[in-house]
């Protein structure tokens, strides 16, 4: 195995919350959720014949569409904080669960970046493909310079690319009763395709509560030897689960950029907003209505918030971030 392109995650079991630690629903609730889901399902398998003639903004609409249906079926909120790209940014986040996906496509026009085998999960394979996801062959290290120009010609075409540069899912918080550190190094392969493109990076930050008041959970964390099937129980039992995602100003590379330094300076960004993901917002505005809750959170004082300078060139360190942490 290759560990440059198969990264192993120190979470597992002991990540994961014990009895009685997270609220939960009723069963009728759960059966209620699963039903909900499977109409949510229904609908991505109309909606797949109609993807492919789709003009690229349709396409994006009906992902983005989807993916909050799913959400709001299994009882989601989704709250956004900061401004999210809507043309021609790569979207680095961290990456805790298989929501990470939803939560991204709900709420900003990307193109993802999968690994291959996602191609093969039935519904949601030819869902991903019929929406430009870029899937790469993390068994083929050859494949990666391959991968890295898709990458980057679809960012110079003006599109939002969205990749999880961790390699592989953690829990996202630390626990007393393990050993992880709760999010892994960011790999810098896909940050040379923002640096040939010219295009900025945004740093995205992705964190899972269950209602106000209370600190995050793990609970829907995609771990260790986690089926699908088992995580999805899992989710579908919480009470008042919410994601939230937090963009970090952009980061706007020189081309003599490096590589390493950018996804270190990345992955210090979305390091830096943890902590704001759980803080409670001074002003709330509704967005749209639509299938499952989402609400962009804006801060009624920005100085108090901690960020990046929004033109921070990368050619040399930014102000503010540690990039040896």
């Amino acid at each position: 195995m290759n560990t440059l392109w198969q990264p192993r995650s120190a979470c597992g079991p002991d990540c994961l919350p014990g009895a009685g630690e997270t609220p939960e629903v009723s069963r009728l609730r759960r059966a209620g959720r699963l039903t909900a889901l499977f109409g949510a399902l229904l609908f991505g398998a109309l909606l797949l014949p109609v993807l492919p003639v789709l003009p690229p903004a349709g396409r994006q609409a009906g992902g983005r569409w989807w993916a909050r249906l799913v959400l709001g079926s299994l009882g989601i909120t989704l709250r956004v904080r900061g401004r999210l790209p809507r043309r021609r940014a790569l979207l680095a986040a961290n990456h805790i669960s298989w929501l990470d996906i939803m939560a991204t496509l709900a709420v900003a026009p990307a193109r993802m970046l999968a690994k291959q085998e996602v191609r093969q999960w039935p519904l949601i394979g030819p869902l991903a493909s019929a929406g430009g996801t870029i899937f790469v062959n993390r068994g083929r290290p050859r494949a990666l310079p391959r991968t890295v120009a898709l990458v980057a010609e679809a960012l110079r075409a003006d599109r939002v690319v969205a990749v999880f540069p961790e390699g592989t899912t953690w829990c996202g918080k630390p626990r007393e009763a393990s050993d992880c550190p709760a999010g892994g190094r960011f790999r810098p392969a896909m940050f040379q395709a923002a640096i040939d493109a010219g295009a900025p990076v945004v740093p995205l930050t992705i964190s899972y509560r269950t209602g106000p008041g209370r600190d995050g959970t793990t609970a829907a964390a995609f771990l260790g030897d986690d089926s699908l099937w088992v995580s999805l129980q899992r989710v579908i039992a919480v009470r008042g689960l919410s994601i939230t995602v937090t963009a970090a100003p952009a980061l706007h590379p020189e081309e003599s950029a490096s590589r390493r330094r950018l996804a270190q300076a990345a992955e210090s960004a979305v390091r830096l907003a943890g902590p704001l993901a759980h803080r409670p917002a001074t002003r709330v505005e509704p967005v749209l209505p639509l299938p499952v809750p989402v609400t962009l959170v804006v801060p009624s004082n920005a100085a108090s918030v901690p960020a990046l300078p929004v033109s921070t060139s990368v050619g040399a360190p930014p102000p503010g971030l540690d990039l040896a942490a």
